[in-house]
C-alpha cells in the first residue's frame, strides 16, 4: 500500500457553486511527478495508472481508516492529473471534515494505492503504469504539490441550532422560524439564527445575578481533585472564597498561609505535545531507496541473480582460427528477508484518561522506532559487505594528505574493476565531525560553505537536507553519514550496488478483556543485498 507522504504546499480553498451539497473536489494526484511515499519509496504515476470505475475510494482522514467522513464518487483523468469529486457523509466527523476544509485548515489530498504493474528507473524511482485505489485521504499537507482541494461544497442541517434556541427563549423562536421560511440557502438561515441566539443569551447573562458557592463536602472536593484541571480549580476557588467570607478578624490575623501549606489547591497543568528527543529517519535508505519486495511479499526469500563471469571478445590470432569464447555464468543469491516488530499492551485506563492522549504518542514512537531499526539494517549490510580497499585515512591537523590518498584509491578500485565511479560516501557521526573539520596548511577549510582557489567540495553546513544529513560532498560524492555505522567508519560505494528491500506489514492490534488491555505491535520485512562487493570499498580511520 503506498500512502504518499506529506510535503509543505500553500492551497486556497473555497466553497464553490454547482458542486453537489455537502462535497469537495480537487486534484488526487499529478501525473509525472515525483514523490516521497511513506516508507521512504520514490514514486511517480503515469497517466491512466489510476482507475475511473469500479469500486468508489473510501474518503478518510490522514489515512486513518477509523476516521472514514465520505467517499469518491466521481474520477476524471486528464494529462496533468487525477481530478476527483468526493461526499461528505452526514456524521459528526464529516461535519468537523467540511468545516476545516471550508476553512483552508484541511487543504491537500494524499491517494492510497497499491500498485499492480510498475518499474524503476535509473534513480530508484518507482514508475507506477497501474494501481488500484482503495482510499482517498484528507491532510494537511500532501506529498504532491499539486494534490489539492480546489472547492467545497459545505452545507450542514440548522436542526441543532433551532432547538438550543427553543431552549433559550420562545421569542428568538419565532424569529428563526420566520428566517428559515424564506427562500435563501442554507447558510443564510443558519447565519440569521445564529445571530438573534446569540443576542438573547447575552440579555439574559447580564440579568443573572452571580451564583454563589457553598463549601464542598469532601467527596465533592477529592472527586474534582481527581478529574483536575479546570473543574479542580473552580472548586478551590469556589472554596478559597467561602472560607475567607466566613473568617473573623481574628482568623484573619492568624498567620501567614505560603503554597507549601496549601498543596492540595494548586493546579498541576501538563503542557503537550511531549518534547520529542530522537529524529525518526532513515539516511541509508533514504539514500539508496527502498524497493518492494517481490511477488507481493509472498515468500519468505527470494533470488537476486548477478554476473560472476562475462563473455568475452579479442583479436582473431588468423583467419578462420577460433573467435574468443567465454561462457557467461550468472549466480543465483538467494536473499532472505529479516522480521523486524515491536509491541505494546496499554491499560484501557491509560488510553482513555490521559492528556495529552498517550495512545498516539506511544503508537507513533514505535513507528519511529521500527524506521531506526530497519535503516541500521542496511547500515550493517553496507559494513559487512564492503570489500577493504586497503587504504587508510590517518587524520591529521592541517594535512589532508592521507584522506584524498584513502578517498581515491578507493574510488581507482571501483573504476578498474567496474568501469564505474562512486557516488556515495557512508559515514559514522565520528568520521562527519573529522571531514568536515579538515583545514588545509594555511588553517582554511578543506570543504568550506563555498568554492575557494585550490581547495575541494562544497559544505552546506545549516542548510543541508537533514535526512541525509549531507552537509558537504567531498569530492562531489553524496555523503550520508548515520549514527547506525560503528565508530569509525567510511565506506565509498556506487549507490546501485547497494539494495534495500522493505514490506511494511503496518500497526495490528487485540484487545485483551481479561485485562481491560489492547496490544498492539507493529511489523515489517526488509531484505538486503550487496549487488557487487568491489563497488563498495571501506577505508580505514586512524
Amino acid at each position: 500500500m503506498i500512502r504518499l507522504t506529506p510535503t509543505q504546499i500553500t492551497v486556497d480553498a473555497a466553497a464553490a457553486e454547482g458542486l453537489p451539497s455537502r462535497s469537495i473536489s480537487g486534484v488526487a494526484v499529478t501525473y509525472d511527478e515525483t514523490a516521497v511515499v511513506n516508507d521512504g519509496t520514490k514514486v511517480r504515476f503515469l497517466q491512466g495508472s489510476l482507475p475511473v470505475t469500479g469500486r468508489d475510494p473510501k474518503l478518510y482522514m490522514q489515512h486513518d481508516s477509523n476516521q472514514i467522513v465520505g467517499k469518491v464518487v466521481e474520477r476524471v483523468d486528464t494529462a496533468e492529473g487525477m481530478l476527483f469529486t468526493a461526499k461528505i457523509s452526514a456524521t459528526r466527523l464529516g461535519d468537523e471534515a467540511l468545516t476545516l476544509a471550508n476553512d483552508g485548515v484541511i487543504d491537500a489530498v494524499s491517494v492510497g494505492v497499491t500498485p499492480t504493474k510498475f518499474s524503476y528507473d535509473e534513480e530508484g524511482v518507482m514508475i507506477v503504469e497501474s494501481a488500484t485505489w482503495s482510499e482517498l485521504s484528507l491532510v494537511s499537507e500532501g506529498a504532491f504539490a499539486g494534490a489539492v482541494i480546489t472547492d467545497v461544497a459545505a452545507s450542514a442541517p440548522d436542526e441543532p441550532i433551532v432547538e438550543s434556541i427553543h431552549e433559550t427563549d420562545p421569542a428568538v423562536e419565532l424569529i428563526s422560524d420566520q428566517e428559515t421560511t424564506k427562500d435563501t440557502d442554507m447558510s443564510e438561515a443558519k447565519e440569521t439564527a445564529v445571530v438573534e441566539a446569540a443576542q438573547a443569551t447575552t440579555e439574559k447573562l447580564w440579568a443573572q445575578p452571580a451564583r454563589k458557592f457553598n463549601l464542598p463536602t469532601p467527596g465533592e472536593y477529592f472527586a474534582a481533585m481527581h478529574i483536575g484541571g479546570s473543574t479542580f480549580e473552580n472548586v478551590a476557588r469556589a472554596t478559597n472564597e467561602f472560607v475567607k467570607s466566613k473568617q473573623t478578624a481574628l482568623q484573619a490575623a492568624a498567620g501567614d498561609i505560603v503554597t507549601t501549606d496549601t498543596p492540595g489547591l494548586l493546579p498541576v497543568p501538563v503542557l503537550g505535545p511531549v518534547f520529542q528527543d530522537l529524529n525518526f529517519i532513515r539516511p541509508v535508505v533514504n539514500a539508496i531507496g527502498a524497493r518492494a519486495m517481490p511477488n507481493n511479499g509472498a515468500s519468505k526469500t527470494f533470488v537476486r541473480p548477478t554476473i560472476t563471469t562475462h563473455t568475452s571478445v579479442a583479436a582473431q590470432s588468423s583467419e578462420l582460427a577460433a573467435a574468443s569464447a567465454t561462457t557467461m555464468v550468472i549466480a543465483s543469491n538467494t536473499v532472505t528477508k529479516t522480521t523486524l516488530a515491536g509491541q505494546v499492551t496499554l491499560s484501557v485506563q491509560d488510553v482513555d484518561f490521559t492528556d495529552p492522549a498517550s495512545l498516539n504518542i506511544i503508537l507513533n514512537d514505535l513507528v519511529g522506532e521500527y524506521l531506526i531499526a530497519s535503516d541500521n539494517v542496511a547500515a550493517d549490510a553496507i559494513t559487512a559487505g564492503a570489500t577493504a580497499s586497503g587504504s587508510t585515512w590517518t587524520v591529521t591537523a592541517n594535512d589532508p594528505s592521507t584522506l584524498i590518498s584513502a578517498i581515491y584509491t578507493a574510488a581507482y578500485n571501483i573504476l578498474l574493476a567496474t568501469n564505474f565511479l562512486p557516488d556515495h560516501i557512508f559515514v559514522a557521526p565520528g568520521v562527519w565531525q573529522a571531514l568536515g573539520a579538515q583545514l588545509d596548511a594555511d588553517d582554511r577549510p578543506v570543504f568550506p560553505y563555498v568554492g575557494a582557489a585550490g581547495l575541494m567540495g562544497v559544505n552546506a553546513m545549516g542548510s543541508a537536507n537533514i535526512t541525509v544529513a549531507n552537509t558537504f560532498n567531498p569530492f562531489g560524492l553524496n555523503l550520508v553519514a548515520d549514527r547506525n555505522f560503528a565508530a569509525g567508519t567510511m565506506v565509498v560505494a556506487r549507490g546501485v550496488a547497494i539494495e534495500f528491500y522493505e514490506q511494511v506489514r503496518g500497526l495490528m492490534s487485540v484487545e485483551l478483556p481479561s485485562t481491560l488491555g489492547r496490544n498492539f505491535s507493529y511489523a515489517g520485512y526488509v531484505s538486503t543485498f550487496i549487488a557487487d562487493a568491489t563497488q563498495v570499498q571501506s577505508i580505514i580511520v586512524s
